[in-house]
């Protein structure tokens, strides 16, 4: 008799160009998602609405962020295809605008239903708080998005576990 599988959940992180934001959001969440010993059970991935950047590793600064706080982001960008609908079972956007590209992207209201705001899983953010893009600032503006990618990608993870039963 074999054992039953684990259940299983993907996620994609999505931002603008996938070189800032989602790339930093799926480098804290692999590092929740690893201490809680889910790695195998958790397929993490990001993307961008646009392709200006596909190729390319994260900015320089968020990387640099990323290592002074002991992880690495190793994510190449790319865009996000409409087949990721297929692939995921959530797509979790940075800002509002990330939200209604991928809407619009939607072929069905399931599509439209793994859509969510990344910051909704951070009980102590505002409604509709998004996580501002550092890009044209200086590095505090990284280390921001980091802290606030570690604020919801606990709560992302607890929704996660519950939801998915893991």
């Amino acid at each position: 008799m074999t054992a039953p599988a684990k259940p299983t959940v993907s996620l994609c992180f999505v931002c603008l160009g996938n070189i800032c934001r989602s790339p930093t959001a799926e480098g804290v969440f692999a590092k929740l998602v690893t201490e809680a010993g889910l790695r195998d059970q958790i397929t993490i991935d990001s993307a961008g609405t646009g392709a200006w950047h596909k190729g390319e590793l994260a900015d320089k600064r968020a990387r640099q962020e990323a290592s002074r706080r002991g992880m690495t982001l190793d994510s190449v960008a790319r865009q996000f295809q409409a087949e990721d609908f297929d692939r995921f079972d959530l797509l979790i956007a940075m800002d509002r605008s990330n939200v209604g590209d991928l809407e619009a992207l939607a072929r069905t209201a399931e599509q439209r239903a793994k859509i969510r705001l990344f910051r909704s899983f951070d009980p102590l953010s505002p409604n509709d708080s998004e996580i501002p893009d550092p890009y044209y600032g200086d590095a505090d503006g990284f280390a921001r998005v980091f802290d606030l990618c570690t604020a919801a990608g606990g709560g992302l993870l607890a929704y996660v576990r519950s939801t998915y039963r893991l």
